[in-house]
């Protein structure tokens, strides 16, 4: 690996590769960069998908540079049937299998037997409790050995995003976070799955720019904030799960 990062132990050195990234690839193809971090970090990355559109044109690309490319998804339980549906198909298409995690049992049985199955709409507190584990704790088993993840926010999104990079230090899960669509236009991705024939979400195509949890994902008007339908009871600001969190 460049710069032989699995030997640097100081933040200061993990920030200058990470800026080195970002300088040395902020002009390149998407596909060249993702192709650069396969071969780079070989089965030490991953793609983490919540099957939205971006992340399944990363599917896409990822798959095309390298079949065995590590994918993986979160199912919390409170998912859509038209996602599961299109894990099936996303599977199908690629010749793949997505790696599913699942939450802990036991947490989410203490969790509903004390607080309630929708406890999510009382606070903010009680969300972010569901969101750690239905999401957070599998997120972190997943990271089990990696060195780099990849994901597929952009700029664009909502404005807890606009100043996020294309290569970024995550301190709170100690891996390099890769956001190769970061400068897409949501026209873009859309150009690209049709172009390229990638399965979709057919909820995209009644009003769900953003998916989640079904409880917490509802359909919004043409020309809202694409992420004015997750968590739509909460400000702005506070719309992310964790994932996300530096």
């Amino acid at each position: 690996m460049d710069m032989e990062f699995a030997a640097c132990f100081g933040f200061t050195k993990k920030e200058d590769y990470v800026n080195e990234l970002n300088n040395r690839f902020s002009a390149e193809t998407t596909e060249n960069f993702l192709r650069f971090l396969i071969k780079d970090f070989g089965e030490n990355i991953a793609l983490s998908s919540s099957l939205g559109p971006e992340d399944q044109v990363l599917t896409d690309m990822m798959v095309k540079i390298n079949k065995n490319s590590r994918i993986f998804t979160l199912d919390t339980g409170r998912l859509f049937p038209e996602t599961y549906s299109l894990l099936d198909r996303t599977n199908i298409h690629f010749g793949i299998k997505i790696r599913v995690y699942f939450p802990d049992l036991h947490n989410i049985e203490e969790m509903v037997s004390s607080e309630g199955v929708n406890l999510f709409y009382e606070n903010i507190e009680k969300r972010k409790l569901c969101c750690r584990f239905r999401k957070l704790e599998p997120l972190s088993r997943a990271f089990a050995g990696l060195e780099a993840w990849v994901c597929g926010l952009r700029r664009e999104q909502s404005v807890t995003r606009h100043d996020m990079k294309l290569v970024e230090w995550d301190n709170a899960n100690n891996l390099i976070k890769i956001n190769p669509l970061i400068n897409w236009t949501e026209k873009q991705v859309w150009e690209y799955i049709h172009k390229h024939g990638v399965p979709y979400n057919t909820l995209h195509d009644s009003g769900f720019p953003s998916i989640g949890c079904q409880p917490c994902t509802r359909a919004v008007k043409k020309g809202d904030d694409a992420r004015s339908g997750r968590w739509w009871w909460e400000s702005p600001e506070h719309r992310e799960c964790g994932l996300h969190k530096k």
